[in-house]
Parts: structure tokens; sequence; C-alpha cells
């Protein structure tokens, strides 16, 4: 009891303590701001570039890009501001997939914002709305949308200019104000994306070969299967199939990958094959294409036989109906 009795008042004064030490915290902050200027983003309603591939042609939403709410604050309540010029810069994060040869990859200036394009917010302080489309960032860099593929990036950079000549941007602002208290980061990465929601093509279908057999059918067709997701990428669909069902009778796992509008097949092992199977199954020249609002049927493609372990090479495609 005589040790409970001791510690009470000692948590008490750690408390009060702590509370002093936050609003020190808070107000250095504040004093901070009021000898220079913020753009705080307030909202973002979209920030990624989700691209499909269909037949070789890569569509990019009309929508996709940059598109955020962002509110300017100086020590005169936002009087200070006289423009916010835009830059944008291109990495390429896809070395392998698409053409970005001729891509300017330095920072390029995009446009400007002048104070009459901010208008007052709730707190009377000057907001707009920044919309930077995909379709200015590719032109601004000397691309075009097939030379996209998943992990490319775009960097939006924001530099504001005061009418009393200072400029503030992601070079001379804090990490307080950048990426703390005032959400004001001055740039923003904007990724090409190829989404693939987890709940579509997934569940149970029928699959069925509409290529001529080889020794009969390759995967377990006309029975129905189950697509799953796979473990650790939402791209990845697997399921388990017999691999040649009129020699073996073994369950393999059996794997698709959805990328950019795009079925790929993995290479992969067979169970049953005239040696090892190591490397059976993997990409055919054709790839299927796939409709991102639509898993209720669609092709796969795959050569069959890659190492000619039992014959030559032939391309094997299966229907998959949703069931």
């Amino acid at each position: 009891m005589k040790s409970t009795k001791l510690l009470l008042p000692l948590a008490f004064a750690a408390l009060l303590f702590s509370c002093d030490d936050a609003d020190n915290t808070i107000d250095n902050v504040l004093n901070n701001v009021e000898r220079g200027a913020v753009l705080r983003t307030v909202s973002t309603a979209s920030n990624s570039i989700p691209i499909a591939i269909e037949n070789g042609t890569v569509n990019i939403p009309d929508d996709a890009g940059l598109n955020i709410v962002i509110e300017q604050q100086d020590a005169d309540g936002g009087a200070l501001l006289e423009s916010v010029d835009v830059f944008v810069q291109f990495a390429d994060g896809s070395a392998d997939e698409g053409d970005s040869a001729g891509a300017t990859t330095t920072e390029v200036f995009l446009k400007t914002l002048s104070a009459s394009d901010f208008s007052p917010g709730p707190f009377g302080l000057p907001r707009t709305n920044l919309n930077v489309t995909a379709a200015e960032m590719l032109s601004a860099v000397n691309l075009t949308p097939s030379a996209l593929f998943g992990g490319d990036t775009f960097t939006t950079r924001l530099a504001m200019k005061l009418t009393d000549g200072r400029e503030f941007s992601s070079d001379n602002a804090g990490g307080i104000i950048t990426g703390g208290f005032f959400a004001s980061p001055f740039q923003y990465v904007t990724s090409v994306v190829c989404n693939l929601p987890t709940d579509t093509f997934v569940g149970d279908y029928l699959i069925e070969e509409i290529t001529p057999l080889v020794d009969g059918p390759t995967l377990a067709d006309g029975t129905v299967i189950t697509l799953e997701r796979g473990e650790s990428d939402d791209t990845i669909r697997t399921f388990g199939t017999t691999n040649y069902p009129a020699y073996c009778g073994t369950i393999n796992p059996f794997t698709l990958q959805f990328v950019c509008g795009e079925i790929t097949i993995p290479t992969q092992n067979s169970v049953c094959a005239c040696s090892s199977g190591a490397g059976f199954f993997g990409p055919a020249d054709v790839v299927e294409n796939y409709d991102i609002t639509d898993d209720s049927t669609f092709l796969v493609s795959f050569l069959n036989d890659v190492e000619t372990d039992c014959g030559p090479p032939v391309v094997t495609t299966y229907r998959f109906t949703k069931q």
C-alpha cells in the first residue's frame, strides 16, 4: 500500500510533464509555420494510373492521374500566395516491359496555378482542386500509353511562390511540414498499376479444352475446378487439376497470372511427363485478354511441353466458365 501511494503522485507528475512537452511541440510547429507557408493536402480523389492491355494496346481511363484538393496557409491567412508551379518526372519501374527509351526522365515543367485559381475554403484559406491527368503526364515526358507498365511512376512536385519573393517546395520544407502535422509534402508519386480485385476470377469454373487434343486432354477437361487467389500476389490465381488425366490421376496446382489485361502462364511443372516434367507448361506467344469487369468467362492459352519432353511444343487453349 505504501508503494502504491508513492507511485500515484509520480505518475500524475509525469503526465503533466508529458502534456507540457506535447503543447510545446505544437507551439513550436505553429510558430515556425507563421514565419513560412504550407500547401496542405486536404483530400485525394485519385492518385494512380490503372492500365489494361487489350490486343497489345494499352488503355488508360480518362480519370486516371493525380486529383487532389490543396489548401495554402501563410502568416497573412493566404494573402501572400502568388502562384504554384507544377513539375512532373517519370521513372521506369518496369524495364523489361513497355518502350520508354524516348522518355524524358528528368523533371519537366508542366503548368502554373495562379492565386486566382484558388478560392476561400471553409476556414477562409485559399483552396483549389489540382488535377494532373495521365494524358498531361505522358505528354510532358514525351511518352505514349504503350510505353507504360505496372511499376512505372510519375512524381508531381509543387513549388509555391509568395508575393514577398520566397519559394517553398519539397527541397526546403522541414519534415514536420512535409510529412507531419500539416500534411504538406509538396510532391506526390503516382504509380502505374494493374489492379485485380481479390474477389474477381475466383470460385468454381468449368474448364474445357478448345484446341485439338494431344494424347487426350492436357488438364481436367470438362470438370469444375476452384480458382483461388495467390497467397502473396493478388494477380495470381491457382487451381488443382490432373495433368494428362488419360495417363495420370495425381492432382497438381496450375497457376495463372492476370497482368494489366493479359493472362499469362508462368513456367511450371507437370506431374505427368515422359521424364522429369520440369518446366513443362509455359507462356504462349499468343496471350489471351481478360475484362476486369466481367469474370464470367475467359480463355487461357499456354505452351504445352515447353522442353520437348514428350514431343514438340504445342499451344493449348482452355475456356473457363463461371458456375
